[in-house]
This record gives structure tokens, C-alpha cells and sequence, in this order.
């Protein structure tokens, strides 16, 4: 990879726990990765605009709220809109395996749940930017 890795990682809805992705951020920048991280309480359409100025590659969200079959389609629907249907898309957080597997068919590249280990988080989003390649 020509460049560093730019990632932002989002807390979408009404979940106010916000630890774990501030550890996913924190190990992210240590790895070498320019991280932005939104805040919470977010919208799809603030994330997605977020992420379009902010020129990522990877878009992180991560839920505990359990809204992620309706938070990742209006994502996409919103990249799509953007014309940026090249980012790539990752869940993070609590939900339950049947929805792993839906996430995966909407177009998730990946769901990294709460007990990933940090390095993982790493490898994964290092491998999926490679495989990407150069946009």
C-alpha cells in the first residue's frame, strides 16, 4: 500500500457506550492508521458525510443497540448516493450470528465483535485495504 490506511469509526444511534471503539481507535493509531472518530449519537447521513469529506477507506461502525439491520442498509444506500460505493464497510460491537451473516450478503466486508482481539482488528483491516488496493 502506496499510502497510510484513513478509517472512521462511527457510533450510529442512540447507543451511549462508546469504550470499546475508543480502544479500537487508540490500537488503530498505534498500528500506523490515520483514525477519525465521529462521536456518538450519530446519523448514517452525518457518518456518511463524514466519511466522504474525510476521503476514508475503511467506514467502522459499531453498535450495542441491535439497529444494525437498519443502520447498514441506509449506509449503503448513502455511499451509493455518494458514489463511493468503493469504501470499505465494517460492523463492529454486539449482534447476534444470523445477523453477521446478513450484514456479510448487504456488502460488510467484515464484523469484528467485541471479543476480537486487537491485533486481528489490525490484520483484517490491513487485508481488506490491500485487497481493495489503491483507489
Amino acid at each position: 500500500m502506496s499510502t497510510q490506511i484513513r478509517v472512521l469509526l462511527a457510533k450510529v444511534g442512540l447507543d451511549g457506550h462508546d469504550r470499546g471503539v475508543k480502544v479500537v481507535a487508540r490500537t488503530l493509531r498505534d498500528a500506523g492508521m490515520d483514525v477519525v472518530y465521529s462521536g456518538l449519537h450519530r446519523t448514517p447521513e452525518e457518518v456518511v458525510t463524514a466519511a466522504v469529506q474525510e476521503d476514508v477507506d475503511i467506514l467502522g461502525v459499531s453498535l450495542l443497540s441491535g439497529v444494525q439491520m437498519t443502520v447498514f442498509p441506509k449506509i449503503f444506500a448513502l455511499l451509493k448516493e455518494h458514489k463511493v460505493e468503493d469504501m470499505i464497510v465494517v460492523a463492529g460491537g454486539v449482534m447476534p450470528d444470523e445477523d453477521v451473516i446478513e450484514l456479510k450478503k448487504m456488502g460488510v466486508a467484515e464484523v469484528l465483535l467485541q471479543d476480537t482481539p486487537p491485533q486481528h482488528i489490525i490484520d483484517t483491516l490491513t487485508g481488506l485495504v490491500k485487497a481493495r488496493g489503491d483507489r
